[in-house]
């Protein structure tokens, strides 16, 4: 594995290596952790703002013995219209690695394939893969695992997270539900290519929610479609709230890539109820981006 651009690449097999070696890492913790990315620089080119992903990568780094730059659309001359292949070819021959969050999902491809260096895909509209990790590690933590577990997915029914959840169920087997109103559910192609029997959808919340170990949701409006304000009319019945989650399995947990916008898709109970393991999550976005980048450093 040379970068991580999307879940839809991956298999069971390199899925559960990634998360055996995070649950490593986070064990290990410490200074005298492994140091792969020493005499490293990684870049960080950012055009969607961010909190837990800039935070954790940056982190992330340092403990594994490289630095890391910052770079901002205004900061490079992405802003000022240079093709991406230009700049990746620029960085290519400067940096060691370079971890994008941007809009397209073809800028992060044609950045790999253009610079010739490890690349990670820190979030785009059609994919968010390492929340992936970090929701799949605390699920180890939190239940033992997603055999013969019900995950459930209420809310926005094709968003990177939704895409990237359904890759990953294709791939390590468990049922998945997604519950959405009918306007935002994942096209019959999609599902059709995903070939996934276990991944299904329904317009209703409550019966994606019944039985479920695990109910995750996101924001209804993501970073660059602060335009569509009305689409928040949609989502009133999809709101995780504790009438709706009295319908899970009796040990279920809530998930939540946060931020979180308290009284829309989450209520402030549910997520005060299930903020240990929401902030847990959210801590393992650190350990989960480590493992990818031992891995890309080998």
């Amino acid at each position: 594995m040379k970068s991580l651009l999307s879940i839809q690449e991956l298999d069971a097999a390199s899925i559960n290596a990634l998360l055996d070696s995070a649950e490593v890492l986070k064990a290990t913790r410490g200074p005298s952790g492994p140091k792969p990315l020493t005499g490293q620089c990684w870049a960080l080119i950012f055009t969607k703002s961010s909190t837990r992903t800039r935070v954790s990568f940056e982190v992330g780094i340092r403990e594994l013995g490289g630095s890391s730059m910052f770079l901002s659309s205004a900061d490079i001359q992405l802003g000022r219209g240079e093709p991406i292949k230009d700049t990746a070819r620029v960085l290519g021959r400067m940096v060691h690695g370079a971890i994008i969050r941007t809009f397209a999902q073809k800028d992060v491809s044609d950045f790999a394939a253009y610079s010739g260096i490890p690349t990670i895909n820190a979030l785009t509209d059609d994919e968010h893969p390492c929340q992936i990790f970090a929701d799949l590690l605390t699920i180890r933590e939190k239940i033992g695992g997603w055999d013969s577990k019900k995950i459930a997915f209420i809310g926005d029914g094709f968003s990177n997270m939704t895409r990237s959840w359904c890759w990953a169920a294709k791939y390590l087997g468990f049922k998945f539900v997604i519950a959405s109103p009918e306007a935002y559910a994942p096209p019959a192609e999609f599902l059709q290519s995903l070939d996934a029997p276990n991944v299904t959808f329904t317009s209703d919340a409550v019966a994606a929610a019944k039985g479920a170990h695990v109910i995750n949701t996101d924001v209804w409006i993501s970073m660059g479609q602060e335009d569509q304000s009305e689409k928040e009319a949609h989502f009133a019945p999809y709101q995780l709230n504790d009438a709706l989650l009295a319908h899970a399995a009796t040990d279920h947990i809530a998930l939540h890539c946060l931020p979180a916008y308290r009284e829309k898709e989450i209520t402030e109970s549910v997520l005060e109820k299930h903020a240990d393991t929401i902030f847990q999550q959210a801590e393992n976005r650190l350990h989960a981006q480590k493992a990818i980048l031992v891995k890309l450093a080998q």
